[in-house]
């Protein structure tokens, strides 16, 4: 991935929180690598963030957290609820179902509260399994990412 020097978007002085998902398929600046290694959420914030842990993840065949991740972000941006009940019974399928392949790592508890809501799906129907993800990568896969050769070679060719 090419690296762009120079200030970004973002400001440092910015809480991570009030960050908005930075979308554009811009390198990444030397300042948004930097912020990548402050904090998971400026990294899961940015676009090109998520691609290079996406890629790290995939290295460490944990690559189906982020696309259940992208998966429920896409969800809740959905109105439509016709294709609510369609997205929510893929996501369903491909990373809750006990036979998928591709199946997240969820407690017994949240499931539970999956296949409630499943019932009368809404944008919302995996927010507490999505957060469950979104706290296991930050704890194990983060910290993983900032020591691997991935980011590494990110920070090398911003310098």
């Amino acid at each position: 991935m090419a690296v762009k020097s120079g200030n970004g978007s973002q400001s440092g002085s910015k809480d991570s929180k009030t960050l908005p998902l930075i979308e554009k398929d811009e390198p990444p600046t030397t300042e948004d690598i930097l912020n990548w290694g402050e904090s998971f959420d400026k990294l899961m914030r940015h676009n090109g963030g998520r691609k290079v842990f996406r890629e790290f993840l995939r290295s460490e065949y944990s690559e189906e957290n982020m696309l259940f991740w992208l998966a429920c972000e896409d969800l809740k941006k959905e109105e439509n609820a016709e294709v609510v009940e369609e997205k929510a019974r893929v996501i369903y399928e491909d990373y809750i179902s006990i036979l998928s392949p591709k199946e997240v790592s969820l407690d017994s508890r949240v499931r539970e509260v999956i296949n409630r809501n499943m019932v009368d799906p809404t944008p919302h129907t995996f927010d507490e399994a999505q957060l469950q993800i979104y706290t296991l990568m930050h704890r194990d896969s983060y910290p993983r990412f900032l020591n691997s050769h991935i980011y590494k070679r990110l920070l090398q060719q911003a310098s």
